[in-house]
Parts: C-alpha cells; structure tokens; sequence
C-alpha cells in the first residue's frame, strides 16, 4: 500500500456509501431528542413527536452521504 493510497483513503468520507432501504434521512424532535426515520413514516406529512406531540423535523438533503445528527 502506498502512502497516497494511504492518505486517500483517510480523506473518504465514511458514510459514502448510501443505504438500499431508500432512506433519505430522518424526522427529530430536538427538544426530547426522539428520531424516526423516513422509510418508518406513513404519508407525506412529518410525524408528531411520540414524547411531546409536536410536530418533527426532517433533516438531511436529498442526495448527501452526510450524518443528519
């Protein structure tokens, strides 16, 4: 192994890899730290939170390989 093979694969990102369940984030509630994923919901509309009610928020674009944390 090279060492620019070496510093290449240490400047991958580490979520390259997408998922196959077609998930493309998640809803969050940030005041009770409650997550659900968006192949888990039912419908177009953002599920209420299960702790406080209100309603979630999705986070993480279309087509990123980022965390949605």
């Amino acid at each position: 192994m090279s060492i620019i093979q070496t510093v290449r694969e240490m400047f991958e990102a580490s979520s390259s890899a997408t998922t196959t369940d077609g998930s493309e984030g998640a809803y969050w509630c940030h005041d009770c730290n409650e997550r659900i994923r968006d192949v888990d919901v039912d419908g177009p509309d953002a599920p209420s939170c299960p702790a406080c009610g209100e309603e979630m928020e999705f986070e993480r674009s279309t087509g990123t390989a980022g965390c949605a944390c």
